[in-house]
């Protein structure tokens, strides 16, 4: 240390005990602050940003995001927390509790005169012999997207740790459609972007559009509102006056020249949208019975049901243009007079689903135009709200894409739902792709703590025993904290599972209602394997790289800089 200060003289080191006790103060106060939003019946927080701005959340990940956290160890826990939720989707809370706890545990051993590293070398071994654990208890299952009891089960359990409950319950419904829409198989990961959030500020309940919702409208008043039995032609083909790539210009002697300079230039685009025109004549005959063409349908979905998969018989079909390039008034106004609805500018991440959650193909040139790049959609409707306008584009038949419509009567309650969805989508792809579950609950901590301590512990020797003891410690703070927000008594509720787990043999969950043991797969309380196993590895890794700092040094190049030479 001395030798640092005879090169930087004004560097500030924290050293030995006292580097300990601030990194355990840090990883502890962390804790402290999420520790009231665990679970089901935890608290909210209310967030005050610099100009006023308000937001309600419990969300674990919101709050490390948006709190400003000054002290360094406790920046690095929150860093590496909101880096369990990049990779998984969720466990941020149980992350920064259970990081926090093992070093509150470690803490003691240390101050009593136990090594480091010694104790870190247990750590480890009590977090490999929990990760075997963990695949020993997990509750695999082959079928899961088909059962949609068991989906609505691991949604609800994720929504329900951050939203209302009766909300929850219905978004949980909205969710696995969402999921089954997308799913392809079970060796191809699950792909989200292809559901689309919309938020839309309206007091009526969220709820699933098998199909898209675009954030913009007809441009011309009138075409049609509500159109059924769709043939959807997504384009990106021109429809207005065009620039030259060089510079030109229209040079004239006459108003006649000129008349027929300006007729020529829009005998172009009417003989676009002449070919436009027949087009449509050609494919939507009165009195035809629509089907999808084969392209629109994906065989390996066969669980998707829609109430208009297929349309109803002699009903007129009807033809909308989605286009992703300008269309000019004059072609918007041939087309409305043909009862045709036509979008221009559309986005292009809009223009991918919908070929997706139509079907058919984009078409990028007008000689190009077959039937088969058609797709098709029981429904296509206009909302006005406000300066808003909503184009919803549903009934899709075997949709590979689809939107979540979150409404809500303010911003906060929009915002909330938002990143609720967020995690019960990921909770759900967890599970499908993981092909299995663990019980939730609580009931896996309080089974590998119990684990560690009559299985594992008498197989180890030496002074490593504290470290696989403090392990065991710290993996019931879960179930203490669940106790802890729902009122209960925490002591008799752990006695209480401890003994359940004793005598039955089985992984038994706390009830936050009653405080009562559980089995969660009966009360549909599950937890992604993937979750615990990265929130496991991730604090222990971290608590025992903090445990190991023998020294804090502030002593970047910018302190150490010298004064300016005097002339």
């Amino acid at each position: 240390m001395s030798q640092l200060r005879d090169l930087n003289p004004n560097a500030e080191i924290v050293s030995k005990t006292q580097a300990r006790a601030v990194n355990v103060a840090a990883g502890v106060g962390l804790q402290n602050v999420l520790k009231s939003n665990l679970g089901p019946r935890g608290t909210l927080k209310l967030l005050v940003g610099g100009a006023g701005q308000l937001k309600l959340t419990k969300d674990g990940l919101v709050l490390l995001k948006e709190m400003q956290i000054q002290h360094p160890t406790a920046a690095l826990i929150a860093r590496t927390a909101t880096a369990q939720d990049d990779v998984t989707g969720d466990g941020t809370t149980s992350t920064v509790l259970t990081c926090g706890e093992l070093l509150k545990q470690a803490d003691k051993h240390i101050s009593e005169g136990l090594h480091p590293r010694i104790l870190v070398e247990g750590l480890e071994t009590a977090r490999d012999e929990t990760l075997k654990f963990l695949n020993q208890v997990k509750v695999e299952k082959e079928d899961m997207v088909s059962d949609r009891e068991l989906l609505h089960s691991v949604a609800l359990t994720s929504l329900a740790t951050k939203l209302d409950y009766d909300l929850s319950t219905s978004l949980a419904d909205a969710l696995v459609n969402a999921i089954q829409c997308v799913y392809t198989s079970p060796d191809e990961p699950i792909d989200l972007n292809r559901v689309e959030v919309i938020a839309m500020a309206r007091a009526k309940g969220s709820r699933f559009v098998n199909g898209l919702v675009l954030d913009h409208g007809a441009r011309h008043p009138d075409m049609p509102d509500v159109l059924e039995n769709c043939r959807i032609m997504t384009c990106n083909v021109s429809l207005e006056y065009e620039k030259t790539e060089t510079q030109s210009g229209f040079y004239y002697s006459t108003a006649e020249e000129r008349e027929k300079l300006v007729e020529s230039e829009r005998k172009w685009l009417d003989d676009r949208c002449r070919e436009v025109i027949e087009f449509k004549r050609a494919v939507c005959k009165e009195g035809e019975v629509s089907k999808p063409h084969s392209s629109c349908i994906n065989n390996s979905t066969p669980f998707l049901v829609s109430n208009h998969s297929l349309p109803l018989p002699l009903q007129q079909q009807t033809f909308v243009i989605i286009n992703q390039k300008g269309v000019d008034p004059l072609s918007l106004d041939i087309f409305a007079k043909e009862g045709i609805l036509c979008l221009r500018r559309a986005k292009r991440r809009n223009m991918e689903r919908l070929t997706l959650a139509c079907g058919g193909s984009p078409i990028h040139s007008l000689q190009d135009m077959e039937e088969s790049q058609l797709g098709y959609a029981g429904k296509v409707s206009q909302v006005t709200l406000g300066e808003d306008k909503f184009t919803f584009v549903e009934d899709c038949a075997h949709a590979k894409s689809c939107t979540l419509l979150l409404q809500g009567p303010n911003e906060h309650s929009i915002t909330q739902t938002k990143d609720a969805v967020k995690d019960g989508l990921r909770a759900l792809k967890n599970a499908l792709e993981d092909r299995a579950l663990v019980p939730g609950g609580g009931a896996f901590e309080i089974a590998a703590s119990m684990h560690l301590i009559s299985n594992i512990l008498p197989t180890v020797k030496g002074k490593s025993k504290l470290g696989i003891q403090a392990f065991a410690d710290a993996l019931l703070i879960i179930p203490k904290t669940l106790a802890e927000n729902s009122g209960l008594d925490v002591q008799t509720c752990i006695f209480d599972l401890q003994e359940e787990r004793q005598s039955t043999q089985m992984l038994v969950g706390l009830n936050v209602k009653t405080g009562a043991p559980m089995l969660p797969g009966d009360e549909g309380v599950w937890d992604n394997i993937r979750v615990k196993r990265q929130s496991l590895y991730l604090s222990t890794v971290l608590a025992s790289q903090l445990l190991l700092v023998d020294e804090v040094m502030r002593a970047g190049k910018q302190m150490g800089k010298q004064a300016p030479m005097e002339n």
